[in-house]
C-alpha cells in the first residue's frame, strides 16, 4: 500500500483522533516508567492536538488534529522516497508535499517535522480539511516496485487494521507481556478509564502517574479518578 491506498482506508478525522488517543492510552499503562511508541497529546498547541508514533528504529509519524482538520506526515527510513537518497542536497520526493493547501502548510514548515538542516523528514504526506469527504495525498510517481515504498504500510498498520486485537498482538510482541484484552477493549471503545483498566493491564502501574497522563491526554476518567469530581 502507499499513500493513495492509505488514504481510501483510513477513518474519519474524529474516529481516527479517537483510535490515536486510546493506542496511546492503552500503551503508557502497558508501559509506565518508559517511552512509548505511541503518544498523544491534548494540548500540542493551543488549538490543536497531536498523536505520534516513534518505532526507536527510526521511522515515525506524527498526526496533527486542527480545527481546519488533519495533517499527517510518516516518515520510514528504508524508503527509497526518504529525503536522503541524495546524500548532498537531502530533499523530499517529488510530490509528497507539493499538492499540501495553504491550510496545512505552516505544517509542511514545522520545525518538529524537519531534520536540523531545514529539510522536512518525510516519505509519506495525507491530509484532510474538516468539511472534506476523504483524506487527499499528492501526486507521486513512485519508483519500481518495493516492498513497502514509501513505509505507508508498515507505518500505519495499526491505524488500518483498528481493532483491539491488532493493539494486543502489536503489545505482547513489542513489550513481551500478555494484554488484558477486554481493558484494551474498553480504552478502544473510549469508555472512561478506571481502576479494573489500570490493574488489569498493568498492576504495578501508579495510578496517580496514569491519571496526570490521561488528563494531558484528554482521556476521560471515571468519577473516582477525577480529582476535581464532586
Amino acid at each position: 500500500m502507499t499513500a493513495p491506498d492509505i488514504a481510501g482506508a483510513l477513518p474519519d478525522i474524529d474516529t481516527l483522533k479517537n483510535l490515536c488517543r486510546s493506542m496511546a492510552m492503552a500503551e503508557v499503562i502497558l508501559n509506565p516508567d518508559g517511552e512509548c511508541v505511541h503518544s498523544y497529546s491534548a494540548r500540542w498547541s493551543e488549538t490543536e492536538q497531536a498523536a505520534s508514533m516513534r518505532n526507536g528504529s527510526g521511522d515515525e509519524y506524527d498526526i496533527v488534529f486542527a480545527p481546519e482538520g488533519a495533517y499527517i506526515r510518516g516518515f520510514d527510513h528504508e524508503s527509497p522516497l526518504s529525503p536522503y537518497r541524495h546524500e548532498d542536497v537531502p530533499q523530499p520526493w517529488p510530490g509528497v508535499l507539493d499538492s499540501v493547501p495553504e491550510v496545512f502548510r505552516r505544517h509542511v514548515a514545522e520545525p518538529a517535522f524537519m531534520d536540523e538542516n531545514g529539510c522536512p523528514v518525510v516519505t509519506v504526506c495525507l491530509w484532510r480539511e474538516t468539511d472534506a469527504p476523504s483524506w487527499r495525498t499528492g501526486r507521486i510517481t513512485f519508483p519500481e516496485p518495493h516492498e513497502d515504498r514509501d513505509g505507508s504500510n508498515r507505518l500505519f498498520e495499526l491505524l488500518l487494521d483498528p481493532t483491539p486485537e491488532a493493539f494486543g498482538r502489536f503489545a505482547e510482541n513489542y513489550y513481551e507481556v500478555s494484554v488484558d484484552i477486554e481493558a484494551v477493549r474498553h480504552i478502544y471503545a473510549s469508555r472512561p478509564l478506571g481502576l479494573p483498566q489500570i490493574a488489569g493491564l498493568a498492576p504495578e502501574a501508579s495510578v496517580p502517574d496514569v491519571v496526570a497522563v490521561a488528563r494531558a491526554m484528554g482521556y476521560p476518567l471515571t468519577d473516582d479518578l477525577r480529582p476535581d469530581a464532586s
